[in-house]
């Protein structure tokens, strides 16, 4: 069973054109997807793009895999234990045209033997090739962005302070699909009297930013804890504030960030119906979990999991991927290499220019989200051989994820 998944070539506008719909939503605020036409709105000074790279016309370019890959710590294998369960899952001869290159699912758990393997002793290489991603612009530049999962404050029911409602999913759409837009449920009460609220916030822009994120811990007023997961939305084109807040020329592309778009809607909420009614994609929840879960229906890992768009970077794939190295004030210092499990998706994640890098749950993990989107590089990793031609069907065995390493304290 082969999907043959076009590769995507949108221009900007088609990139910001849906919120993204998965479990845990991206922290996107500037979009750059399209290799036909660069997104200018990334360029700022030490963006991390390399403009000297070697130019390519392929999706995927083939490389040898480097000798010093990044050790990471135990949360990597029990990712990989999660990224096992949702492979077999999968029917083993379903396979993935992308472009050029063909992936199967037989391939992606093969690529995990490997690496499982190389947990366990180091000192042997993996069998692995790397596909470096084209990126953005054909050069290998892919902007990295982060996610997290916020904890906001509710109340059960409705008071002067906490009066700003969280919403289940409607049960009918209107004749085109759709639900009413942000403006009419925010501001005009669409949804009033329909029995939908599942907590009330204090701020509207809080919940803003949960649906940006997709999901979120709320703690009641009780210390009752619940993660709200991505229930659906609205149908309606989302646009991005951080760009609508550059072309209007309320703050510097170079600026632009989680932090800045907050601070810039605290400093004038005469105009916060005006500027958050500019996206009217609506994000509603769904409650039960206890764990933010991604697309691949498995928990996410705090700094291994990642959203890609699963039409470029199958979902169950690992990455190797130079993530940006930031100092305090989010200005980049550098590069190190880092891997990664595609885990997650996001409307907003189009194309093979754009990833988002999963923080962990928290003020500390919105601090760092926040400050990234700068460029590295991704490549899809791969057995050497064709697994899905010369491996028998078979589920792979969590348990060798679970040996002790023999070297203890390599990280």
């Amino acid at each position: 069973m082969t999907f043959h998944l076009p590769r995507l070539l949108p221009t900007k506008n088609i990139c910001l054109s849906a919120l993204r719909p998965f479990s845990i939503t991206t922290f996107v605020l500037l979009v750059g997807c399209s290799q036909m036409e660069v997104d200018h709105s990334n360029d700022f000074t030490n963006n991390g793009r390399d403009i000297s790279a070697f130019k390519r016309d392929t999706l995927y370019l083939k490389e040898s895999l480097i000798p010093w890959l990044p050790y990471p710590d135990d949360s990597f294998k029990t990712g990989l234990e999660e990224q096992i369960k949702y492979l077999n899952r999968l029917p083993t001869e379903r396979s993935y045209q992308l472009e050029e290159t063909q992936v199967s699912v037989a391939e992606l758990k093969s690529a995990i033997e490997n690496l499982t393997d190389w947990l366990n002793n180091p000192s042997q290489q993996p069998e692995l090739v790397a596909h470096q991603l084209a990126g953005q612009d054909n050069r290998g530049n892919v902007q990295i962005t982060g996610y997290y999962v916020p904890v906001l404050s509710v109340r059960h029911n409705a008071d002067d302070t906490y009066k700003y409602p969280l919403y289940r999913k409607p049960s009918q759409p209107d004749e085109k699909g759709q639900y009413p837009s942000r403006e009419a449920i925010d501001f005009e009460g669409a949804l009033d009297g329909q029995g939908l609220e599942i907590a009330y916030s204090a701020s509207l822009v809080d919940n803003f930013f949960l649906h940006v994120q997709g999901s979120g811990m709320v703690e009641f007023e009780d210390g009752q804890r619940e993660l709200l997961s991505w229930g659906g939305v609205n149908g309606h084109a989302y646009r991005s504030l951080g760009k609508e807040l550059i072309e209007r020329e309320e703050i510097d592309r170079a600026d632009i960030s989680a932090q800045s778009i907050r601070q810039w809607l605290k400093d004038h909420p005469d105009r916060v119906r005006e500027i958050l009614s500019t996206n009217p994609s609506y994000l509603f929840f769904s409650e039960g979990l206890s764990d933010p879960v991604g697309a691949a229906n498995v928990p996410l890992t705090p700094l291994y999991s990642a959203a890609v768009d699963p039409s470029i970077i199958p979902l169950g794939a690992i990455l190797l991927t130079e993530v940006p190295k930031l100092d305090e004030t989010g200005n980049l210092i550098g590069h190190e290499f880092r891997l990664l499990l595609a885990q997650d998706k996001g409307g907003a994640i189009k194309g093979p220019g754009h990833i988002d890098w999963y923080q962990g749950i928290g003020e500390e993990a919105r601090f760092h989200a926040g400050q990234l989107k700068q460029f590295g590089k991704v490549w899809l990793l791969l057995p050497k051989q064709a697994s899905h031609e010369e491996q028998p069907e078979k589920a792979l065995s969590e348990e060798r994820l679970r040996k002790k390493h023999p070297i203890e304290g390599n990280n």
